[in-house]
């Protein structure tokens, strides 16, 4: 897979997770067929993707479409509405993504996050060499961005197979529901369940947010 995902890009292994899945997990048997060739799918690229959820941020999603359709009609006229640039960010005055309708904190770490790629700070043509832990720590380095939408980064732009986002309200939920007959869970309970699933535990929390909401989640 080129580390530009194109609109659409849908991961090689997602067969062969599901085959895995079915056989290991009993609620995965019964899950995986109700939603069809339903799949994850990969777009635009990785500073837009970032950006992204860095505008999202404790917004409606309604909200943060509305703030993001603003904010890249400011920079280059050019390009597709969904991509922007680190350097037409960097040329934008604090006023104008102000007027975007974004915080002041937004814009200092929609900032920082442009500072990060422009200077090379973060190694985007490696990777896809790099294990899952190291560009986690690379990404929450960047201002505005913690563990939940760096581990969101990892499963819905580089498609990696196994990543389970213990600090996501909707897995823990949707285990709770589907593993424990609606009783709270905790991280601990829901790492246990998560062991089974491997080496694609990313696969498998994406069928667990279909359980909560048919409609598939796109970064």
């Amino acid at each position: 897979m080129g580390l530009l995902a194109a609109a659409g890009v849908t991961p090689d292994y997602w067969d062969e997770a599901c085959r895995h899945l079915a056989k290991r997990d009993r609620v995965m048997k019964k899950l995986i067929p109700r939603f069809g060739e339903a799949r994850l799918q990969s777009r635009g690229d990785a500073f837009t993707t970032l950006a992204r959820s860095i505008v999202g941020q404790q917004i409606s999603v309604k909200a943060a479409q509305s703030v993001w359709d603003r904010f890249s009609a400011l920079t280059s006229a050019e390009l597709p509405a969904f991509k922007v640039l680190p350097a037409d960010v960097l040329a934008l005055s604090v006023e104008a993504m102000r007027g975007a309708g974004l915080s002041a904190r937004k814009v200092e770490y929609l900032s920082d996050l442009a500072q990060h790629f422009e200077a090379g700070q973060v190694h985007e043509r490696q990777w896809t060499q790099m294990d899952d832990e190291t560009i986690i720590d690379e990404l929450v380095a960047i201002r505005g961005i913690g563990r939940w939408t760096a581990e969101m980064f990892l499963i819905f732009y580089l498609m990696r197979p196994n990543v389970l986002p213990l600090d996501d309200l909707g897995l823990l939920k949707g285990i709770s529901q589907s593993y424990f007959s609606g009783e709270p869970v905790s991280r601990a309970e829901a790492r246990e369940v998560g062991e089974a699933w491997a080496p694609f535990r990313s696969v498998a929390t994406w069928y667990i947010w279909r359980s909560l909401d048919p409609l598939p989640v796109e970064y």
